[in-house]
C-alpha cells in the first residue's frame, strides 16, 4: 500500500507527471513520503548527506539565518520543491524547512539519488530547471521589492500573493486560512513584527481585510 501511495503522489508532480512507468517505478524506489504536522522541522542535510524535497499538499516555510543571527522566511506552496536545489550537497547544515499545516505531504529524496534521476530523463531534467529558474526570479524580486517599495506596499503585495495561491472565493470575498504569524509575515518582507501588526490594523481599518488567528478575508476586489 505504500509503495502505491507514493506512486500516487509522485505522479501527481509536476516534475513527474510526464514520467513513464518504468521510470517513475525506479524513481519511487529511492523516495521517501512523510506527513508532517504544524511545526515539524525537514532538514536540508542529515546523516552527512543533503535531500531534496517535492512538496505535494500545504505549505512550507523555509527558514534560513545569516551570519549575524537574522532569519529570513521564505513560503512556498505545493506543488513546489525545496531543498538541496543544486544537488551539489554544498548546502549550510542550519537550512531547514517548517511545516506551517497540518498534515504536510513530502517526497524526499538523497540529493545524489534525484540528480540521477534527473540524468536519465532529458526532459524531466528541463522542468527542474524552468522551476529552479522560477525560483530564482521569485528571489529576484523579492530583492527588487526591498529597493523600491516600502513596508506596507511589501506586505500588500504578500498578501495578494499568499491569496491567490491559497485562498478560495466565497462570493465577494477572499477567505486565506491563517498559517502564519505576525512573525513570520515580518520575516518574509523584512520588516519588524510590530509593523506587521500596526499596518494590518491600519488595513482592517480601511475595510480592506478582516483578519482573526484562524482567517484572513479579503475583499476580492482587492487582490
Amino acid at each position: 500500500m505504500l509503495e502505491e501511495i507514493k506512486h500516487v503522489y509522485l505522479r501527481s508532480h509536476p516534475l513527474f507527471n510526464n514520467l513513464c512507468e518504468k521510470r517513475l517505478c525506479e524513481a519511487r524506489s529511492v523516495a521517501r513520503v512523510k506527513i508532517v504536522q504544524r511545526g515539524d522541522v525537514l532538514y536540508f542535510v542529515e546523516n552527512d548527506y543533503s535531500k531534496i524535497y517535492l512538496l505535494i499538499k500545504e505549505n512550507i516555510k523555509i527558514r534560513t539565518s545569516d551570519r549575524m543571527g537574522n532569519e529570513f522566511i521564505d513560503i512556498i506552496n505545493a506543488p513546489d520543491i525545496f531543498g538541496d536545489l543544486s544537488l551539489e550537497e554544498h548546502i549550510h547544515a542550519d537550512q531547514c524547512a517548517e511545516a506551517v499545516s497540518d498534515n504536510t505531504i513530502v517526497c524526499c529524496f538523497r540529493a545524489t539519488d534525484f540528480r540521477r534521476i534527473l540524468e536519465d530523463n532529458q526532459l524531466m531534467f528541463m522542468h527542474y530547471v524552468n522551476m529552479v529558474n522560477r525560483k530564482l526570479r521569485k528571489m529576484e524580486s523579492r530583492y527588487s521589492d526591498l529597493v523600491y517599495l516600502d513596508a506596507k506596499e511589501r506586505l500588500v503585495r504578500f498578501i495578494k500573493t499568499w491569496a491567490k495561491a491559497n485562498g478560495s472565493q466565497h462570493g465577494d470575498k477572499i477567505i486565506v486560512r491563517n498559517d502564519l504569524t505576525h512573525s513570520d509575515i515580518a520575516a518574509v518582507i523584512s520588516t519588524s513584527r510590530q509593523s506587521v501588526n500596526v499596518l494590518l490594523n491600519e488595513l482592517k481599518g480601511l475595510g480592506v481585510i478582516q483578519y482573526d488567528r484562524k482567517q484572513f478575508e479579503l475583499n476580492a476586489s482587492f487582490i
